[in-house]
């Protein structure tokens, strides 16, 4: 047997959980006092929490949303998380990405036909500003304390709670169909237009119970919630599956104060997308460097795991326990998804005695579709299938490479009103993921790239962008890039181009503490693309190269936008 049929015959207990009212209702009873969330200026148990989100559910009954659509919108908060809960339990939520423009918020809202629109202060006077019907929508605060509607959830909580409290426990018995679609979800991903996703209760319940068989969730998890929690990677494993198993629950203030957040909460987990691993991992190294003695940075290009195992034992113990006070003293474990990040990041974070979970998945997925475990680990794959997903590699080339499909009941129900793409995306029962990825001998999954990036020469080469943009960002002086196909010169091939944004602090350095001309940026650019091309076969060489002056667009997830406005 491989690792993967092994690791199908393991697996943590897990409590059976079939929708989100049992969910919230069987945590509350099974860990009432304990802290569901420990905020600045409190501290929430289970048990509250379920009378907070009972009482706000009750109050959308009573007010006559049952099967509406709910638009939830805002920073990551206790009362977004309770609002997206009710409004997903009593009728669909339909959470949205607070940093998007105001005229396609609107466009979401109304294309969703939400009813009900309950947002924080900064996004509700965002969308004041707008001129579509949002502003005619009725609407309320999920802020405790705001100062721009005079009334909020918790004045709903209150008045739920009283009705319930007083025999209104219509709530209790109502039926929900956890195959119904109850989160609508607009992806605005790195290519394409946006879509939206309907996922069930079931989708993201099985999700959950899958990740907690194979990741050991208990009351002392306390995670630190960073990434924007309209995306299902936060708000069903960073959320969901945390309260679930009686993990706790706060909240960063941004990420320039992710490290004074760890400090004042010492999360034992976190979970977190490459960029920010990165940046934590080059404040440390610095941080380590500079208060060891010369003999031993003498190579500043030695990784961090060799550099900490080439220290005296005793030395290399004060400074993991240095580190480890840094990060709040308990920090145990990383789940990092939504993008690839490199096999070195993770060992170095292993020699701190951080372990590293990579996983992969998609907001069709509710998200999870593979990930490393407790129970078996690669650094260098997104993991093993999940419990309850099957994963094929579809029309795999010499190589095993191929589209990644999957199947489960963790796959979206399917797009709202476009039962077009949602056909287009499905075959034989399978999901089409658009990702491409290949299985090794023990059944590890790997991505290597997108089906829509893949760069085809006219001989039937196939080239993977992710590659070379890999192989730029590995140099200091490309901040980023992105590599595309183009027409070659006579219009009967295709060619390589790479369209690059220096780091201007690195071109500066290398150049004396000046700031070049523009000639002179550009040439040095072009020997880091001569460098890279000297290491590539003939047809994977970047011919055309585009000295970038601003940075490319991205998504809220700081992905670059394959499409976007300055990568055509």
């Amino acid at each position: 047997m491989n690792t993967y049929q092994h690791f199908l015959m393991k697996k943590h207990p897990v409590r059976m959980i079939r929708n989100f009212r049992e969910l919230v209702y069987g945590s509350a009873e099974k860990f009432g006092d304990l802290p569901a969330f420990k905020l600045r200026n409190r501290v929430i148990t289970y048990g509250e929490f379920m009378e907070d989100y009972r009482g706000l559910c009750t109050a959308f009954l009573e007010m006559g949303f049952e099967d509406s659509k709910i638009a939830v919108i805002g920073a990551n908060s206790y009362g977004w998380i309770v609002s997206y809960l009710a409004a997903a339990t009593i009728g669909v939520a339909v959470p949205l990405d607070k940093e998007l423009d105001v005229e396609d918020i609107e466009n979401f809202i109304d294309a969703a036909d939400c009813k009900l629109l309950l947002g924080d202060d900064a996004s509700l006077r965002k969308l004041a500003s707008g001129n579509g019907d949002a502003k005619n929508i009725e609407t309320y605060s999920i802020n405790e304390d705001s100062t721009l509607y005079k009334k909020t959830i918790f004045d709903l909580i209150w008045d739920g709670d009283l009705e319930y409290r007083t025999g209104s426990i219509e709530f209790d018995t109502m039926e929900i169909d956890p195959e119904e679609m109850h989160v609508l979800l607009f992806t605005s991903g790195t290519t394409g237009n946006a879509k939206g996703v309907c996922l069930s209760q079931k989708n993201i319940c099985t999700n959950i119970m899958s990740i907690a068989s194979m990741v050991k969730v208990d009351p002392s998890r306390h995670a630190l919630s960073v990434l924007p929690i309209h995306h299902t990677y936060e708000s069903t494993i960073g959320h969901l599956l945390l309260l679930s198993a009686g993990g706790c629950i706060s909240y960063c203030d941004g990420l320039r104060y992710v490290g004074k957040n760890m400090k004042e909460y010492s999360p034992s987990v976190i979970i977190a997308v490459p960029l920010l691993l990165e940046f934590m991992l080059r404040t440390i190294d610095k941080s380590i460097r500079a208060g060891l003695p010369a003999k031993y940075t003498q190579d500043p290009e030695m990784p961090l795991n060799d550099l900490l195992a080439s220290l005296p034992a005793i030395l290399r113990m004060v400074v993991l326990r240095k580190v480890r006070k840094s990060l709040g003293g308990k920090l145990k474990l990383l789940i990092v998804g939504a993008a690839a990040i490199k096999p070195e990041i993770i060992a170095a974070f292993d020699a701190l005695g951080i372990t590293t979970y990579q996983g992969y998945g998609l907001t069709e997925t509710a998200p999870l579709l593979a990930g490393n475990n407790d129970f078996y680990r690669n650094i260098e794959a997104v993991g093993l299938p999940i419990h309850g997903v099957e994963i094929s590699i579809f029309e795999p080339n010499d190589e095993g490479v191929g589209e990644i499909m999957a199947r489960g009941d963790n796959i979206m129900l399917g797009y709202y009103n476009d039962p077009e793409a949602t056909a287009a995306v499905m075959h034989d029962g399978f999901f089409r993921t658009g990702d491409l990825g290949r299985f090794d001998e023990e059944g590890f999954l790997y991505i290597t790239g997108r089906c829509k990036n893949v760069i085809v020469t006219k001989n039937g080469k196939n080239i993977y962008p992710e590659e070379l943009e890999d192989r730029l960002l590995d140099n200091e002086l490309v901040e980023e890039t992105i590599v595309i196909g183009v027409p070659s010169r006579n219009k009967d091939d295709i060619t390589v181009k790479a369209k690059i944004y220096p780091s201007m602090d690195a071109i500066k350095e290398q150049n004396g503490g000046k700031e070049p001309d523009t000639e002179k940026i550009a040439s040095m650019i072009k020997n880091v693309v001569e460098g890279i091309n000297d290491k590539m076969p003939a047809y994977k060489r970047i011919s055309a190269v585009e000295v970038m002056r601003e940075p490319f667009e991205k998504t809220t997830t700081k992905k670059i936008k394959r499409f976007g406005a300055n990568v055509e």
